[in-house]
């Protein structure tokens, strides 16, 4: 989620669908990252969130933030993305270094927006969200199935600890 963008896919990967409908007022606001596949952008840090809100052009600002326990700091990196097509199907793609972008694409959702699944432009990139630090152990381990019936090799997930406050939620 930090860094996903630069000469990506903003197309879903093959035979995976982002949720519709989809209700991106909803969906605003701060997500606790649970677990995510690892990449250089995100390797290290604990701790880490992401904040949604629409902007009046339509866009959506993303505000991803983490704790780099190396650096004993708190790190954030902001983001635009942008619905790639109709605003009711969970398909964005997201840039941190505009203008290139890379897809994110929400392929499960809970009914009452309290957790999501997301991939990127391939199936190297998984995030599993939720609206609280942590997830019972029975959500977890269905989640985990739906990523692995969708392609993902879930044995490389890293659940994300959550023991800090963070200053700017």
């Amino acid at each position: 989620m930090f860094a996903l963008g630069g000469c990506m896919s903003t197309t879903p990967p093959p035979g995976i669908t982002a949720v519709t409908p989809f209700d991106l007022a909803r969906y605003e606001g701060r997500w606790f990252e649970v677990a995510r596949l690892d990449h250089s952008f995100e390797r290290g840090l604990t701790d880490v969130s992401a904040t949604y809100q629409r902007q009046p052009d339509g866009s959506v600002r993303v505000v991803n933030r983490g704790f780099d326990a190396a650096k004993n700091d708190w790190r954030e990196a902001v983001g635009k993305a942008l619905f790639t097509g109709d605003a009711q199907t969970a398909s964005l793609k997201v840039s941190f270094f505009g203008p290139f972008y890379g897809g994110y694409h929400v392929a499960a959702l809970d009914a009452d927006y309290r957790w999501a699944s997301v991939v990127g432009p391939d199936r190297s990139y998984c995030w599993i969200l939720s609206r609280t630090k942590q997830l019972p152990p029975g959500l977890r381990e269905a989640l985990v199935a739906r990523a692995q019936a969708l392609g993902i090799d879930t044995q490389a997930l890293i659940w994300v600890t959550h023991h800090r406050t963070d200053p700017q939620p």
